[in-house]
């Protein structure tokens, strides 16, 4: 028996049309390709579904153009660093963090949507154990 190993000796080996060793029989090899989703190879089911998932960085474009072409290069790139800055401030990790400066510079303060209802995060399943989820934050674990 040859001491090279079976990787090398498929690699010598001369191709052959329609086999491949990791979806032998038309079944994908879960091991080494991982498991598949359907939802990433689904389509979306309305044209407008792409545009909803896209509307608040949408709106963010509209609103940095508007702002460049009324008052210069510098108020859409102040603005940017602002909301950078507002995204960076965090809770705990095992606290649900609402993003409210974010929310304020965004002027969604104001208003009630579907998520101030329905969004409690009292209600939320993402509940750890506090010290845990710090330590493996801090690379501890």
């Amino acid at each position: 028996m040859n001491s090279r190993g079976i990787r090398s000796q498929l690699k010598d080996s001369v191709p052959v049309a329609g086999w491949n060793p990791h979806a032998s029989y038309g079944v994908q090899d879960s091991l080494r390709a991982g498991f598949t989703s359907v939802k990433n190879e689904l389509l979306p089911s309305h044209p407008l579904e792409l545009s909803e998932t896209n509307f608040q960085v949408n709106k963010d474009k509209m609103n940095f153009s508007t702002l460049r072409n009324i008052q210069g290069l510098h108020a859409p790139l102040k603005l940017q660093m602002e909301y950078r800055a507002a995204r960076q401030i965090q809770r705990l990790p095992f606290l649900q963090s609402s993003n409210l400066a974010l929310d304020t510079l965004r002027g969604g303060d104001e208003t009630i949507g579907f998520e101030d209802i329905l969004n409690d995060p009292a209600m939320s399943e993402v509940m750890g154990e506090p010290h845990m989820m710090v330590e493996y934050k801090l690379g501890l674990m």
